[in-house]
């Protein structure tokens, strides 16, 4: 793990937020908030004068809003991690914004030691959802899971592994989990992407939301 502390850039219309997320961060010496914007937009701009690591973003948001903005940065700024932080628990917000690129999705309602584990998550090219989105994303998978084992595209233990990934679980805890090596997991963790042709963290947890692989009561 690289010594340079995470860049960060905040995106919040509300400058309280914007000062309360920042006071908090500068408290820790892994994180370093390189910039601030108030729009989607703006946040673009920063994006790509600044080429930090995390955008720690709201949804709801004038010029050009937190859906839009992520698409933007997915298509014009693939190194940045967005991680949105909003007051909305609503599971539609939360899958569009998966599908329109973001890592993470954390409700502002967390504690600020959550907050800054989230940031830690998705810049090591994890997902992270904070308990209260996780509930709202993934409590209402109650139909059986899509046999997509059948197709004989991924292994019983690339399911597996797929499962967790999307849960949120880093290398290291699915390798506890499953009793294998951390490096045994980082091969299985490739082969999918191979297999599915999807290569970034979010890509699958989309598709394991749409193959009902992830189910939580």
């Amino acid at each position: 793990m690289s010594s340079e502390p995470i860049r960060v850039v905040l995106v919040d219309d509300h400058p309280l937020v914007l000062d309360g997320i920042r006071a908090r961060l500068e408290e820790e010496a892994g994180i370093s908030v390189v910039g601030e914007a108030c729009n989607g937009q703006r946040a673009l701009e920063q994006a790509k004068a600044l080429e930090p690591d995390v955008m720690l973003m709201d949804v709801s948001m004038p010029v050009m809003n937190g859906f839009e903005a992520t698409r933007a940065l997915r298509e014009q700024c693939p190194n940045v991690r967005v991680l949105i932080l909003s007051m909305h628990d609503n599971r539609e917000y939360i899958l569009q914004l998966i599908q329109s690129g973001a890592s993470g999705y954390i409700l502002k309602d967390v504690s600020s030691e959550e907050m800054v584990k989230a940031i830690e998550t998705v810049h090591q090219g994890g997902t992270y959802f904070s308990s209260g989105a996780s509930q709202t994303l993934f409590s209402r998978f109650d139909e059986p899971a899509t046999p997509v084992q059948d197709t004989g595209v991924l292994t019983r233990r690339e399911l597996t592994v797929l499962k967790l990934l999307a849960e949120g679980r880093n290398n290291k805890e699915i390798a506890r989990e499953l009793d294998i090596s951390v490096r045994t997991v980082e091969t299985h963790r490739q082969n999918i992407k191979s297999k599915l042709n999807i290569q970034t963290a979010a890509g699958l947890v989309r598709y394991a939301i749409e193959h009902n692989l992830v189910q939580m009561s």
